[in-house]
């Protein structure tokens, strides 16, 4: 598509942003709106099977999609992104019970891996590497933008009206990105060469669904060393092992494994796992924190995350700018990095709003400096014949890289709040059980369950029907709650900060390969010589 006059390009990436904006926006309004929606469907257990259904099948989506986007164009698998990704926001409006919405969510994640697959890869078939880094900071930008009204408007909806209106919301957007996508973007042919890898399609979602459900449940649904986790985990590595020798094999494999022979590409990756299984890992818990320990409503729960998108919108464009001019990465992606190891670290001893505010911020001017750069380096040492599947792959390892990091992270958060519990109730916490009339027993023991701290009215409701001289009990339970609750907390934002400062080292090993002016790559060297573009 390189052939097209810069008017059409623009109109195009137009197109590409709205469609990548209605998928984020649709991410970040449910963020900050999903602990009351838990209160009010229940399964607190559930909670974070919520974001890791979404990444699990956007996982999947977005690396089968990637190879068959080279193979048949960016367009239709664009638009089916679009449909699948409304169809699952439209039913998870109308979830009765906690299971529903998880099943809901899992379709909304298919459509989501299938847009941004396709919408990075078509910026790749569009520009050269050096435009894209404008570009790259556009989207990012893009993400800004919904990050400043996703978590305002998902509060405010879950405080002032139904909260299935946070998925319904935003369905008018998906209509005009499907046919802005349908009458601007152009058409590809085929590659009649090359077939579909269908085993290799098989052997990677056999590999990828057991192991992060063995994540997912270890620790907290079943014991990491029970029978199903470690059948899980033995499933993954027998199906990993036959998807490389299946593409070592094919013709036309899904993922080829050359592309990891280049040093730029193999970095990026685990590089983008560390970074999203550090930041997704932790930074859902944010919204957690300021409802549950703070006593914020949803609504300025929404706010405190605000700054968080404003510095990542700024810093974004900025940052593409600056790839553009450049042509090299490297020192932002060392900042970047720094700076969200820094933020992260700041949220493990945070104790005010203002400090959880600043802590976001910093989080937000380092993710705006280091987010773009990854995906523009692989574009940048990757063919152009395979793009698509390279672009692919990071996405893919940051999906699996969120997955379990929230799995993993939920599993502290779980452990780290049980045994702070254990004594709540008990003559160990300092709490007179001759206070307790036995016909309140029952009200006392729902302020047991952190999940009643997310629910303000709720918990207003419960203190209200107490005896006076039950409130000092009431008060006392509910302190000992947020202080487990917090404590915890901190294990989790500690967590974050390790795997980020993890990324932060990695990033020093990446090899600068300036960022070349036309849109393919002399010669496909990446994967046929990749020794010679690894050592540039």
């Amino acid at each position: 598509m390189e052939h097209l006059s810069h008017q059409r390009k623009i109109t195009i990436m137009v197109a590409i942003i709205v469609a990548m904006f209605f998928s984020s926006i649709n991410q970040t309004i449910v963020g900050v709106a999903l602990p009351r929606i838990i209160a009010k469907l229940g399964g607190m257990d559930y909670y974070t099977w919520i974001m890791t259904i979404y990444l699990l099948t956007s996982t999947i989506s977005t690396i089968l999609v990637g190879k068959l986007s080279d193979i048949y164009g960016r367009k239709p698998f664009i638009l089916f992104g679009i449909v699948v990704f409304m169809i699952g926001a439209f039913f998870s409006g109308t979830s009765k019970d906690i299971i529903q919405l998880i099943i809901y969510r899992g379709i909304q994640g298919i459509g989501a891996g299938v847009i941004m697959a396709t919408a990075f890869t078509a910026v790749g078939d569009l520009f050269s590497p050096r435009e894209r880094g404008r570009w790259a900071g556009l989207m990012s930008a893009a993400f800004g933008i919904s990050s400043i009204l996703g978590p305002g408007v998902g509060g405010y909806i879950v405080d002032h009206m139904d909260w299935h209106w946070v998925f319904w919301m935003f369905l008018p957007l998906g209509f005009l990105a499907f046919f802005m996508i349908l009458l601007l973007f152009p058409k590809v042919k085929r590659r009649k060469s090359e077939s579909i890898d269908y085993l290799g399609s098989l052997f990677i979602t056999l590999t990828i669904v057991p192991m992060l459900l063995a994540f997912s449940w270890a620790g907290t649904k079943y014991p990491w060393g029970s029978p199903l986790i470690l059948e899980l985990f033995a499933l993954a590595i027998v199906s990993l092992a036959f998807f490389i020798f299946t593409e070592t094999r094919v013709k036309t494999p899904i993922l080829p494994l050359s592309l990891f022979k280049n040093r730029v590409i193999a970095i990026s990756n685990v590089i983008g796992f560390l970074m999203n299984a550090g930041m997704f890992g932790a930074l859902i818990y944010m919204p957690l924190y300021v409802q549950g320990v703070m006593g914020v409503s949803a609504t300025y729960a929404g706010y405190v995350a605000m700054p968080m998108s404003l510095s990542m919108f700024t810093v974004s464009a900025y940052t593409g700018r600056r790839m553009t001019k450049t042509g090299k990465y490297k020192k932002m992606a060392l900042l970047g990095t720094f700076l969200m190891v820094f933020g992260m670290a700041l949220m493990v001893t945070m104790n005010t709003i203002l400090m959880a505010a600043i802590s976001m911020f910093i989080f937000g001017f380092g993710l705006g400096l280091g987010m773009p750069v990854f995906t523009i380096a692989v574009q940048n040492a990757a063919a152009s014949k395979d793009l698509g599947v390279a672009t692919a792959s990071i996405q893919l390892f940051r999906s699996i890289g969120g997955t379990i990091g929230i799995a993993v992270m939920g599993t502290i958060l779980s452990t780290s709040m049980a045994g702070k519990m254990k004594n709540l109730l008990t003559p160990d916490s300092g709490i007179n059980p001759a206070l307790v009339d036995p016909a309140m027993t029952d009200k006392l023991a729902q302020l047991q369950n952190p999940q009643i701290l997310l629910d303000q009215p709720k918990l207003m409701a419960i203190q209200d029907s107490l005896p006076a001289p039950l409130q000092p009990v009431f008060t006392q339970i509910t302190e000992a709650l947020r202080e487990a609750l917090a404590a915890s907390l901190s294990n989790v934002f500690l967590t974050g900060t390790i795997v980020l400062a993890a990324a932060f080292v990695l990033t020093f090993l990446l090899k600068e390969v300036p960022l070349r002016t036309t849109v393919h790559k002399a010669g496909n060297a990446v994967t046929q010589n990749p020794e010679k573009n690894s050592a540039i």
